[in-house]
């Protein structure tokens, strides 16, 4: 059984329960290797995995067009350890050393090994869905990484630079974002017996949630309350890293902003509440609010012609789950 799952999760995820658990078994069981100084870094990565939202969108999308190949679980599989990798890599770049509430693997055993540790995951994330047999399946996953670094790069060349425009932040979050959400589902639907139309539904569904579920970290950074993000509120703009409320808020008003000085003196922490604080009392939040119904909203009809079964009323679920995050 999958650890952690709140109530609203184990409904969501009720027609694929079982295969779930089997993924969480496989992934357990990569711990267990012949490498004795893996098992406790293998163990510390894949034990702390949240609600495992990406496998349970190829499990669900998967499961509308039932097929009697574990072809799925493997690839759920390797969809959330191509996830637990990208974590990895991002708490080493972001000097982070804490994850959700855990310490991280570059905070616990340092840079040097957290990177060796995240290629490995790359790696053995790759063999698993080599396994499919998949060809297309196998093209899209390596467009993916692809996709993850180039916005890493993106983010990474731009922190501190408060010229950025919207179309350059929504590209950058559907590569370090959206296009995972993309291939969970994607994938999920070309190993099933699903023809193309149904494939490209679901790949246009895993895309709006996933930009919706990008969004909504955005607005928590600004919202949330530190005990439950697990790191203080505004980090990322403290980090140097645009998002939707704080490019809006420097369109808004370009004169009276306090960004581009906060980037030039980051541990200034008045200009970063100063700049917190105009976010929150603006029509940014609402505007922001609008965004993630609006990309919600095309997820539920991406599924409109889809077989009328309990896994796609999961996925409307899940919609609905995404949209209600950020409340």
């Amino acid at each position: 059984m999958v650890q952690g799952l709140d109530t609203r999760a184990i409904s969501i995820y009720s027609p694929i329960l079982a295969e779930l658990s089997l993924v969480e078994d496989r992934l357990h069981d990569l711990a267990n290797t012949s490498i004795p100084e893996l098992e406790p870094l293998l163990e510390h990565a894949l034990s702390h995995g949240g609600k495992r939202v990406r496998p349970a969108l190829t499990l669900l999308s998967a499961s509308i067009f039932p097929t009697d190949t574990d072809n799925p679980i493997k690839m759920a599989t390797g969809v959330e350890l191509l996830h637990l990798a990208t974590l990895i890599h991002d708490d080493t770049v972001d000097d982070a050393d804490t994850r959700r509430g855990q310490a991280s693997v570059s905070g616990r055993w340092g840079k040097e090994v957290a990177v060796l540790l995240g290629d490995y995951l790359f790696a053995t994330s790759a063999t698993l869905v080599c396994d499919t047999g998949n060809l297309r399946v196998v093209r899209r996953f390596a467009e993916t990484i692809v996709e993850l670094a180039s916005g890493e790069l993106i983010e990474y060349f731009n922190t501190f630079n408060p010229q950025q425009e919207l179309e350059r932040y929504y590209d950058r979050i559907y590569r370090k974002t959206a296009s995972l959400f993309r291939t969970a589902s994607e994938t999920g639907a070309v190993l099933s017996a699903a023809g193309e139309e149904q494939v490209q539904a679901l790949s246009s569904y895993g895309y709006n949630i996933g930009m919706a579920f990008q969004v909504v970290d955005d607005l928590l950074d600004i919202l949330g309350d530190e005990s439950e993000l697990g790191k203080p509120v505004g980090n990322d703009l403290k980090q140097g890293v645009l998002t939707l409320p704080t490019i809006m808020l420097m369109e808004q008003f370009p004169g009276s902003n306090p960004i581009p000085l906060l980037f030039e003196e980051p541990e200034d922490d008045c200009k970063l509440e100063q700049a917190l604080d105009m976010i929150r009392n603006s029509s940014i939040i609402p505007d922001c609010f609008a965004v993630i119904r609006e990309y919600c909203d095309q997820a539920i009809l991406a599924l409109v012609g889809l077989p009328k079964v309990e896994s796609r009323d999961s996925l409307e679920s899940m919609a609905a789950y995404v949209r209600e995050r950020s409340r």
